[in-house]
């Protein structure tokens, strides 16, 4: 077989090209191994490329993650300092009041760890799902001693209005549906009632939480599955919505939104695909 000069050289021109970052195109559409043995290499290239460009995503993303973190971590830490360094000159009252502070802020700051941790290890695929037959009701229990404070504060109930066996992993589902509810309870009116619903199709199961506020504008849904952007709440994080979707993309569902309005409130709809 004979191979012609000019076609090793523009071989030649086409990986070094690719060494110094140029994006060229060798691919022939003709019979012949040289021919065959080109367009291999430059799907090996092309590979390559997509391999880098990956990981450069992958590193920018991690830059703002990062970056995110640092800047919702130097709040508490800034007040906490601030606050040691008058502990003890202040007043009897105001030290317990700067010690009270300095716990609430050290709770806060041991919340967004942890539910960072959960997060990266979600990033990570790092979680092993263990799906199993649950019902609403069950997932609802395993919910309520995490919210009882808040429904309490605020005389909200929960009422759940059809059980249904879902198949989910339930330590990670709970996680979810509490973060869920909790967003349900921030904006539900004192005195009203949440409800809980669930069913099946056949292509999913579902469980829906429906809060009895004035309905969500479309234009915040934008920021609302994303991370340290959707908390109207002084002592929120933004993190806990992002949370409960990455742990429902996780088990391969999804998180659907009826923005409500017309006297009827916001509908999250948990969705386990079968």
């Amino acid at each position: 077989m004979w191979i012609k000069k000019k076609e090793i050289e523009q071989l030649s021109e086409f990986v070094k090209g690719y060494s110094s970052g140029e994006e060229l195109d060798i691919r022939v559409n003709r019979e012949g191994s040289f021919n065959i043995l080109k367009n291999d290499i430059y799907a090996l290239v092309n590979t390559k490329n997509e391999q880098i460009k990956a990981v450069e995503t992958e590193r920018d993303s991690l830059s703002d993650y990062m970056a995110d973190i640092s800047h919702q971590l130097k709040t508490p830490i800034t007040s906490m300092m601030i606050m040691a360094d008058l502990l003890e000159e202040a007043e009897p009252e105001k030290q317990t009041e700067f010690i009270h502070n300095i716990q609430v802020s050290l709770n806060k700051m041991e919340w967004l760890v942890g539910a960072l941790l959960k997060m990266a290890k979600l990033d990570a695929h790092a979680i092993d799902f263990i799906r199993n037959d649950i019902h609403t009701s069950e997932l609802l229990e395993a919910v309520k001693p995490s919210v009882a404070i808040l429904l309490d504060i605020h005389n909200l109930t929960i009422e759940l209005k059809q059980d249904c066996i879902i198949h989910c992993d339930k330590r990670w589902t709970t996680e979810a549906l509490t973060n869920i509810v909790k967003n349900a309870i921030e904006y539900s009116a004192d005195g009203s009632v949440i409800e809980i619903d669930s069913g099946e199709n056949p292509m999913y199961s579902w469980i829906s939480v429906r809060d009895s506020g004035v309905g969500m504008d479309k234009t915040e849904y934008a920021a609302l599955f994303k991370r340290f952007e959707n908390s109207t709440n002084e002592n929120g994080f933004g993190i806990g919505m992002p949370l409960a979707l990455s742990i429902l993309k996780g088990q391969g569902g999804d998180i659907d939104v009826d923005f409500g309005g017309r006297g009827e409130g916001t509908t999250f709809i948990l969705k386990f695909f079968k």
